[in-house]
This record gives C-alpha cells, sequence and structure tokens, in this order.
C-alpha cells in the first residue's frame, strides 16, 4: 500500500509530493508566460475584456520583451509562427486566420486557463491527499499515483479548456456590439464566425463542462454531487457577471470579487475536493482570499478607465478616481494575503506564515516602484513584477492546509 501522507511528509530524502506538483504545474506552465505581451506604451485605453485579462501568470516581467500589438495594424510584427501562436492562444498580437478550429481555439483563449490550472494544483496540495508516484522508492505506489495524475489532469481540463472556455466565449459574444467599435478585428465582430457557430461553442463547452465534472464525482467516490456543484455555481457566476441584467461587470465591487473569486476560490475548491473534502471553514477562508483578487481586478482596470468611463461603467478607478483606486488595491492585496498569513500562525503553521510575508514584501516592492507611482503606465510593469509572488502566496497557503489536515 500507498505510504501514509505523514511518512511522506516526514521524510528528509525527498520532497513533499505537493511540492512535486506545484513544481511539475510550474514547468508545465512556464513556457506560456513568454507568450502574454505587455501593452505597447501609449496604446489606446479602450474598454478591454475583464476576463481575458485577469492571469496572474499571464505577464511578462516588467516590459523585457514587446511581443507585438493588436492583429488590426498596430505596431507589433505577427507575421510567422509568434503570430500563429498567439492566434492560438487568443492573445493580442495574434496573426489572421480563416481556420474555423483555430478561431473557435482563440475565442476560450488558452493563455487565461492557466490561473485556473494552478488553482487546482493549490487545491489538490491543500487536500493534503495527493499521492505522487516515485519510480525510485519502492514503496511508493504507481498506480495511486498514475491515477492521482489523471485526475489532476482532468480537473484541469474542466477548469480550463471547458469552463474558462465557455466563459470567454459567452463573454466575447455579449460583447459583440462593444467589440464592433473597439475591435472590431475580433473574430465575432468581424465575421469570422458565425454567431450560430458561438452559441454553439457556447452550449457545448457548458455541458461538456457540467458533465466531465459529473464523471468526476464518480471517479472520486463521492456521495454529494461536490465538483458538479462547484461547475454549476462557476457557470452561473460567469453567466451574471456577462449578462444582463445583473451583468456583475458593471459594477466596480461585485464584478472585481465575482472575477477574484472564480479565479481563487473556484478551481482550488475544485481540486481539493477531488481528492479530499471541502468544509465550512476551507471555503469561507478561500472567500476572503479572493479579496485579493478584488485588488488584481481593480489593476486590470486602470487600462480601460478612459473607456469605462465613456462608456458609462462603474469600475473602482472610475468611481474613485485613479489616485484613490491604487491604495484601495494595493491596500486590498497585501492586507488580504498578511490576514491569511495570522491565520496560518494562529493554526501553528509558522513557517508557512514566515514565507507568505516573504512573498508579500516584494509585491509592496513593486506597488512603490510601479503602481503608487503611475497606474496608468505601470500597470502591466506591476503585474509582472508582483503576481508570481501573490500565486506562490496561494500555493504556499494550500500547501499549509495540506500539511494541518484542513483549516
Amino acid at each position: 500500500p500507498h505510504p501514509p501522507r505523514a511518512a511522506i511528509a516526514d521524510s528528509s530524502e525527498m520532497p513533499p509530493p505537493a511540492w512535486r506538483l506545484g513544481l511539475a504545474a510550474v514547468l508545465v506552465l512556464s513556457p506560456c508566460l513568454a507568450l502574454a505581451p505587455p501593452r505597447a506604451p501609449g496604446a489606446v485605453r479602450g474598454r478591454a475584456d475583464p476576463r481575458q485579462a485577469f492571469s496572474p501568470l499571464q505577464f511578462t516581467p516588467s516590459g523585457v520583451a514587446r511581443l507585438g500589438a493588436r492583429a488590426d495594424g498596430g505596431d507589433g510584427d505577427t507575421k510567422g509562427g509568434s503570430g500563429a501562436a498567439r492566434q492560438l492562444l487568443g492573445i493580442k498580437g495574434a496573426s489572421e486566420t480563416e481556420d474555423l478550429w483555430k478561431i473557435r481555439l482563440q475565442l476560450t483563449k488558452p493563455v487565461t486557463w492557466i490561473p485556473l490550472i494552478w488553482g487546482v494544483t493549490c487545491g489538490a496540495a491543500a487536500s493534503g491527499n495527493y499521492h505522487w508516484w516515485n519510480p525510485l522508492d519502492a514503496s511508493s505506489n504507481a498506480a495511486l499515483g498514475l491515477e492521482d495524475a489523471a485526475k489532476a489532469v482532468a480537473c484541469m481540463f474542466l477548469a480550463g479548456p471547458f469552463l474558462t472556455g465557455y466563459t470567454q466565449t459567452l463573454n466575447d459574444y455579449l460583447d459583440r456590439e462593444i467589440d464592433a467599435i473597439n475591435e472590431p478585428y475580433r473574430p465575432i465582430p468581424s465575421g469570422k464566425i458565425s454567431e450560430g457557430q458561438v452559441i454553439a461553442q457556447v452550449l457545448v463547452l457548458l455541458f461538456g463542462g457540467l458533465g466531465l465534472a459529473g464523471a468526476l464525482d464518480l471517479w472520486a467516490g463521492h456521495d454529494k454531487p461536490d465538483v458538479l456543484g462547484l461547475a454549476a455555481l462557476g457557470s452561473f457566476v460567469s453567466y451574471i457577471y456577462s449578462a444582463p441584467p445583473l451583468k456583475l461587470k458593471q459594477n466596480g465591487f461585485s464584478g472585481s470579487y465575482a472575477l477574484g473569486s472564480s479565479y481563487i476560490s473556484l478551481p482550488w475548491l475544485c481540486g481539493q475536493a477531488m481528492f479530499g473534502t471541502v468544509d465550512l471553514r476551507t471555503t469561507l477562508l478561500l472567500l476572503f482570499y479572493s479579496l485579493a483578487g478584488v485588488g488584481i481586478a481593480i489593476v486590470n482596470d486602470f487600462k480601460s478607465v478612459e473607456g469605462d468611463r465613456q462608456m458609462g461603467l462603474q469600475s473602482i478607478p472610475v468611481m474613485f478616481g485613479v489616485d484613490a483606486a491604487k491604495y484601495i488595491a494595493s491596500a486590498t492585496i497585501d492586507l488580504t494575503q498578511l490576514a491569511v498569513a495570522a491565520y496560518l500562525y494562529s493554526i501553528g503553521k509558522e513557517t508557512y506564515a514566515a514565507v507568505l510575508v516573504g512573498l508579500v514584501l516584494p509585491q509592496v516592492a513593486a506597488q512603490a516602484a510601479f503602481l503608487i507611482k503611475d497606474p496608468l503606465e505601470n500597470d502591466v510593469k506591476y503585474q509582472g513584477a508582483a503576481q508570481p509572488f501573490l500565486v506562490f502566496g496561494l500555493l504556499d497557503a494550500a500547501l499549509a492546509i495540506g500539511r494541518s489536515g484542513g483549516v
């Protein structure tokens, strides 16, 4: 039989399985990071798609390399392989294509799957029950390790291609009239894919995701459809985020929180439910942690503040002004993480609490260097410098919870 969790955790020869899971996720996701371009200086600040832009791992470090501008004739080089890769990932600087299946993939914006996949990794780590097969360890259970790896991949496929793809496609469909003005080169307003084909894609991704979620519950042996419930909740939040009459993204606080919780709480809970159990305290902790996502959403809104004003969208920078919003964003991000660190300390995970505090410090430095000085010009630089520390903080908190047997 596979050795108990405690035996693995006490081993000094090998890193704990959850660390290896996190390392594997980093190795898989890292090549995607270099493909997400920062916004060119002086670019028009129109209304962007908030879900498309919010990705903790999406940005390259502070303008190291500009990979191009928009596909509508900007100053970036969209020729060759890099433009084709950006087209497939659903990011700006994409090359033109008439291939319907490439356009379908572009609508799902694969680059935005990354934080959801990371969230599933954190949830698996927080469960304290993810088993890693080590072929060099005779006591390691290969069948159990391979099964858990397959479960993790299936959860990531649910959170990424299916439900994030559904969300992004739905958002583009509902924003098609706005995009026809601001970004007419995008697939729907340009007529490269018909509205009927887009609706069919939305339905296939939605019901395919819900079907996969139900299958994952059966695979995990759940008495209650935990994964299906989370998938249904996330799908509903995605709909009311983009669709009238609620259209949460029109309101600063509710829209930002819906965005933050979708990227932090839901994939984590999905991963944790797949490998363990989710209780009320875990859920409340994650809903609180999602406040950090509100801060990131505010930072994301700086680039579209002028467009938001013109269109009557009540983002935080519009409601409170840019100067106040930069301090609201910074305080929300920092204080949320420090409060989580205090909680970890209170449950006896002092080392993990100290690591989380240490990961907050470079974020504070990046805020002072970029965000406070000029959030309109430095928003992308800030995210490139600070966001890696935030997402590793999530994994640190997940490991602490996993080692404590839950919150």
